[in-house]
This record gives C-alpha cells, structure tokens and sequence, in this order.
C-alpha cells in the first residue's frame, strides 16, 4: 500500500503573503544591492564624495519595511537603510539623486549628506548625522499621531553601536511609559564601525533590554527574510492594537567596510569577511524561493538584467539633474529678510 502524500503550506502562504509578495521583496532585495554596488562605482569614479552600504542588511531591512502602509505610516531611517527606504517608496533615482547632492533631490536638495534619505511625499523622516536622532524624531511622530487618535505606525532603525547612545535610551522610555505606536528596529551587524559586539553592548544583546522598558523584545536572524516579516508584522499589529512599541533585534551581516572612508582590513580577520558570502541574504532568500518552486535560473538572471537597466536608467537621469544654485546656500540656515508688500 503506497502511503498518501501530504501537502505542506509554504511558510510565506503561513504568514498571509502570496507568490508575488515573496518574489516582490525579493527583487526589492536585488534592486537595492545594485544601487549600494552603483554608488560604491561612482564614489571611487570622484561622483560621489561618500558613502555607506547596506549591503547584507537588505533582508531585514525589505521584511520589516514590508507590513508597512504607504502613504500611512511613517519612517525615520538610518544611514544603511537604502533597502527601507526603496521598499518604503522611494526609487532608485531618489537614492542615487540623494548622494550626488543634486538641487531637486527629495531628502533635502542636495543639503544633506549621503545617506540621509527622507521625503514628504513617502512619509519618511530624513535623519541628521548625530547617530540616533531619528529614533527620537519617530517617537514624537507617533506621539503626534496618538494624540490626534490617528491610525499611524513609526519604524525607526539604528544599529548596535548607536543602541547605546542616549537617545535611545530617551525614545524608548518614553515610547514604553505611553504605549506609542512605534517599532523599533535594531540592526546588529556586529561592528559599530570598528568596535566588536562584545566590546560596545554589555550583555551582548540589544532586545533584551526591551523589558526595562516594558515592551516586547524579539531577537531574529536578519539574514531570514520571512522571520524578520514575521517579526515586523507581529509588532506592526500590536501597535495599531494600542499594544505598545517592540524592539526588534535583527542579527545581520556588514559585507562592506563602515563607510567609504573606512578599511575593515584593518581590524576584521580577512577569512571572517569572506565567510560573510555564506550568510548573504540575498543568496539566501534566493535558495528558499528556488526551494519553494517559485525562482528558477531564467527567472532570476531576467529579474537581475531588469534591475540592472533600472539602476542604470536612473543613474543616467540622476547624473543629468540640476545642480543645487548656490545662490540657495543659505537659505533655511539664517533668518531672511521680510518685506511688506
């Protein structure tokens, strides 16, 4: 007697997301690192004057990104969250627009620097460079929010190193007393430019200390695209449920040094860097959906020459976009002169 097969639910159909949604944030994972790597290119071609990667971040960053509601809630992104941000609305050309410091780019118009990505129009909160500001900014958006009995979620990210900072210790208190809307995002790639885990956070563990602060604490594998979702969407939930804020701790992967300005040969052992390949979520990712029938090698070098052409179709329409006037340089930076009519 031959036994009855029995078919098993994919674990994305599990969690409430389709086919389409997988392979979606799969390409989203796929975009971003072809705009990390396109302005890796133009920052040593002289285009760009800096610049820091998200590269081995793009898992989480796409997943916890993903239960967010465009045009809804809100985010304040770090300086890695190029992935966040694309997932969030912004596109290819904004990102790259951000770094050349063109005069119409939407984070500032050319005012901030690399990486401080933000727009009105995608409800996303441009950081400023003293790490952990943005954590602050999020907090008060929900509180806003919360106070206007506005249906409104915040994610805010940061890695470890900036866990420490004050700020933070500041936001998620006040988050915690008033039960806002908020998810937190910490995301643990282990160094905090130089300085090891073991020498930056005490204890090791940034999610634990969410229960000082009397909110949910989740500790996930950044580089599993569908934990980190689950993660997300979980906390996303009790906070429109008037749960309260979660931290959630995403262990992730730097494939890159800190910043362009930075040389991680110089403190990380070469044959730790290349074990990182092993741990790339985008790899990762691509195995599971080849696992779950819904990738295959023709699909994927047509997804990869697609976003190929993309990142290159907006390169080209950066590059060609105004410059800033610095007839402008001042303004919002001193008071200017009012004239009656």
């Amino acid at each position: 007697m031959v036994a009855k097969e029995t078919a098993t639910t994919p674990p994305h159909v599990e969690l409430g997301l389709t086919d389409d949604d997988v392979r979606a944030m799969y390409r989203q994972m796929l975009l971003a690192r072809a705009v990390d790597e396109r302005m890796w290119l133009m920052q040593r071609a002289g285009k760009i004057a800096f610049i820091i990667s998200g590269q081995g971040h793009e898992g989480a960053q796409v997943a916890t990104a993903w239960p967010l509601r465009p045009g809804q809630d809100w985010m304040a992104p770090y300086y890695r969250s190029i992935a966040s941000a694309i997932t969030f609305g912004m596109s290819a050309e904004d990102i790259v627009t951000a770094h050349l410091a063109k005069g119409d780019d939407v984070s500032s118009g050319g005012r901030q620097m690399p990486g401080h990505y933000g727009g009105a129009p995608y409800n996303i909160v441009s950081l400023s460079s003293p790490v952990g500001t943005q954590v602050l900014h999020a907090v008060g958006i929900a509180m806003g929010a919360w106070v206007r009995g506005e249906d409104v979620v915040t994610l805010t990210s940061f890695g470890e190193g900036t866990a420490n900072q004050g700020e933070i210790h500041e936001a998620m208190n006040f988050a915690g007393v008033h039960r806002l809307p908020v998810v937190f995002v910490c995301e643990n790639n282990g160094y905090a430019i130089s300085v090891p885990l073991d020498q930056q956070v005490g204890g090791g563990n940034v999610a634990a200390r969410a229960a000082g602060y009397g909110m949910t604490g989740v500790t996930v594998d950044g580089g599993d695209v569908l934990a980190c979702y689950r993660a997300a969407r979980d906390a996303h939930a009790r906070a429109r449920a008037g749960d309260g804020p979660t931290l959630i701790e995403a262990h992730v992967v730097r494939m890159t040094s800190h910043s362009s300005d930075d040389d991680q040969r110089r403190y990380r052992d070469p044959a730790e860097v290349e074990a990182l390949k092993e741990r790339d979520p985008i790899s990762i990712f691509g195995d599971q959906l080849r696992g779950w029938g819904l990738l295959d090698e023709e699909v994927d070098t047509q997804l990869r020459a697609d976003v190929k052409a993309e990142v290159n179709d907006a390169s080209k329409r950066a590059e060609a976009r105004p410059d800033p006037d610095v007839a402008t340089a001042l303004r919002h930076v001193y008071a200017e002169e009012q004239h009656d009519a």
